[in-house]
């Protein structure tokens, strides 16, 4: 008899800020499903951004549930995007990020504890970018647990999560400071990698993996909807651009990504689940009660109508290797 190996099983999450709220409320849909948290469903887990912290906290030592991390969106959500009086101030975002990282820290904290990168229990890559080496910084969990490689790749995973966070114009770059000594200015790495798919995909076949091999779930934070006029657009400057770019960018990226993706992966080995943000503010930001819940209806559709797939693709992270006869 010989063991025929389980499929690697691989989780993407893109950025999104205050919308990570739907990746947290399909997972905890997937939890319900199969009765298993998600570090057990999952053989290497992706983040970007608001994903990447999901990442960090769903693979650490005694993981909190999915549901639990709903909270950290709906309870924290306005201390992570809370503004002074001073930074309200008009004009105040162009001399200075519109937020400070005091509050995202403090929740940060609260939900990534005291661990370092080396206990994740399964296997996770957060991305990030590093300014002055002008390069992406992948966070990977195996280099953190690696003896020789533990040194400049290991981090306590609150900082991993700031670094992953560091949204450019809304928080500042984060300054990571290793046990080598070695520094790096990094921010969210939504810049190159919203949707952090095929970092994942390049990553499992690094290992040996192939497509064949391969199941993907990838889960979105909502596309936007809201259209930018021609004639608003041509008359705006450097200033005007700055926040629109952003959005342009990780929206841009995101769906070419999954294009890429599922041109790769079969179609019952990948399944993506994003929806188009209608009646939902696609502010990454907008904390507040009203749009909370307007994103909790919007995931709760999207697992409904999802319903068949999830139910289709949680069976295939729940069973067993099988055996055939032959050796």
């Amino acid at each position: 008899m010989v063991n025929v190996a389980k499929p690697f099983r691989i989780l993407s999450l893109d950025g999104g800020g205050i919308r990570g709220l739907v990746p947290a409320l399909v997972l905890a849909s997937l939890e319900a499903e199969t009765g298993k948290p998600v570090a057990d469903l999952f053989d290497l887990v992706v983040g970007t951004s608001t994903g990447g912290i999901l990442a960090l906290a769903l693979t650490r030592k005694n993981p909190p549930s999915a549901e639990e991390l709903v909270g950290l969106y709906e309870k924290n959500g306005a201390r992570i995007f809370d503004r002074s009086l001073w930074r309200k101030l008009p004009g105040y975002p162009l001399l200075d990020e519109k937020y400070s990282a005091d509050g995202l820290v403090e929740v940060l904290k609260e939900y990534l504890i005291d661990a370092s990168l080396s206990d994740a229990t399964t296997d996770v890559i957060v991305t990030s970018y590093a300014l002055e080496q002008r390069s992406p910084f992948f966070f990977k969990s195996t280099k953190a647990k690696d003896p020789q490689t533990s040194e400049t790749h290991d981090f306590p995973i609150w900082e991993v999560g700031r670094a992953t966070s560091a949204a450019p114009t809304y928080f500042e770059p984060y300054k990571l400071t290793g046990k080598s000594g070695d520094s790096f200015s990094l921010v969210d790495g939504g810049v190159f990698a919203n949707n952090p798919a095929l970092c994942a995909l390049a990553e499992a076949m690094s290992m040996g993996r192939t497509p064949s091999d391969i199941v993907m779930l990838s889960i979105g934070t909502g596309e936007h909807t809201r259209s930018i006029a021609h004639e608003d657009a041509v008359g705006w400057g450097l200033a005007s651009w700055a926040v629109p770019i952003i959005g342009i960018m990780m929206d841009g990226v995101s769906d070419t990504v999954h294009y890429q993706t599922s041109q790769i992966l079969s179609g019952d080995s990948y399944l993506r689940i994003q929806g188009k943000l209608t009646d939902v503010m696609d502010d990454m930001d907008d904390a507040s009660q009203t749009n909370i819940r307007a994103l909790r209806v919007f995931a709760e559709r999207l697992v409904r109508d999802h319903s068949k797939d999830l139910k289709r693709i949680a069976k295939r992270l729940v069973t067993p290797a099988t055996k055939t006869a032959g050796q």
